[in-house]
């Protein structure tokens, strides 16, 4: 049930893939969690505690507002206030894999910029 679920929430927001993802967004200029973003990461560490050797992924990301270091940093920022509540959660530290990619275009909405992805079972 709780794959189904995300894997519909990935469907809805258009995310591919071979493993699940979980997307949790941010206000720009913000490392802040909302309750949604709680929740999101809520899913993932479930997901996590189901499958306890497999690694999860948590990818930062920033919109291309202010400077070149300025994304680069919030990005970074994001990905570990993200890990860290995963860790929180109950995920071991060891399984937890982060990357920061800076500012990224984006092709509808600049809230698709401000995000952090957790992919599920990817490394």
């Amino acid at each position: 049930m709780l794959l189904a679920l995300l894997l519909g929430a990935c469907a809805a927001l258009g995310i591919g893939g071979k493993e699940p993802h979980v997307v949790v967004f941010f206000e720009a200029f913000s490392v802040q969690l909302d309750q949604s973003a709680k929740r999101s990461i809520g899913l993932a560490a479930d997901w996590a505690k189901q499958h306890p050797d497999a690694p999860l992924l948590v990818i930062g990301y920033a919109s291309s507002d202010g400077t070149t270091q300025g994304n680069k940093d919030i990005a970074r920022l994001r990905a570990e206030i993200v890990s860290d509540t995963l860790i929180a959660d109950g995920v071991a530290p060891a399984r937890i894999h982060r990357r920061s990619l800076g500012a990224v275009d984006y092709r509808l909405d600049p809230q698709e910029t401000r995000r952090v992805e957790i992919a599920l079972g990817e490394q």
